[in-house]
């Protein structure tokens, strides 16, 4: 696939761009709705989350590029350089929490509530985000028979055919799982009160569907033979787990 959507007074327009731009708005979308559910400033958050989110980027990129180290040979234009993908959803969640506790700290907002109405636009976001990965042929799985990849629609048969050779499209998979995890939680927020449920259920989630995924990816950042992101997974889990009971426990007592 043509990574290049259009040209613009000769700057390249990437479809990585578009998608994550499209991701973007529609939680800023979802985040309004969810503002209101939560009965929180729409406005605060908004604060919040131009905020946090340049800071999630720059965290994704410095989680990647800390894995790939070698790669880059020293070259700081490289290193910044997004373009042609190369974000790592888990720095961008870990710089991206931190610097929305601490402005959700400084704004005196319950951090937890504002977790819970930012998680459905986060994980709609990484599920368009997906798709860039697509256009820029990457996130894919191992080579796969002409019998496999024939079961997908055409586009996804020639965006998976790379150099004559069939991958798995592991992206569609996960932007899949993403999309059934954005519809949980929607229905999870309008269902449950107890603040941190919605984004710990997120965490979860996300987590066990990115574990299994992850395991039949070619691209996976590793820390010796360990996939990063499996490794991380299966924390996710697990504070997930003990969040969630946790709160089920305090409410039963309560």
């Amino acid at each position: 696939m043509n990574p290049v959507a259009f040209t613009l007074f000769g700057l390249e327009i990437r479809w990585y761009g578009i998608f994550i731009a499209t991701g973007v708005i529609l939680g800023l979308l979802m985040a309004y709705l969810n503002s209101k559910l939560r009965e929180v400033d729409y406005d605060s958050v908004l604060d919040i989350v131009l905020i946090s989110l340049p800071i999630g980027i720059i965290g994704a990129r410095l989680y990647y590029v800390i894995f790939q180290f070698k790669s880059y040979n020293g070259n700081i234009m490289d290193m910044i350089n997004i373009r042609n993908g190369g974000l790592a959803i888990h720095g961008g969640l870990i710089f991206g929490v931190i610097a929305a506790y601490l402005v959700s700290r400084y704004k005196k907002l319950s951090f937890l509530k504002v977790m819970d109405i930012g998680a459905p636009s986060i994980i709609l976001a990484q599920a368009m985000g997906r798709w860039g990965n697509f256009f820029n042929g990457e996130a894919h799985g191992g080579p796969v028979s002409y019998t496999f990849i024939q079961k997908f629609p055409q586009f996804i048969q020639k965006g998976m055919t790379i150099d004559g050779v069939y991958y798995n499209p592991t992206f569609l998979y996960e932007s899949t799982w993403d999309l059934v995890i954005f519809l949980s939680l929607m229905i999870i927020i309008r269902k449950c009160k107890s603040k941190g449920v919605v984004f710990f259920a997120y965490i979860g989630l996300y987590s066990l569907g990115r574990f299994f995924i992850e395991g039949m990816r070619t691209d996976s950042l590793m820390l010796g033979p360990i996939r990063v992101a499996q490794l991380v997974s299966i924390l996710g889990v697990v504070i997930s787990i003990v969040y969630i009971l946790g709160s089920y426990l305090k409410s039963k007592k309560a």
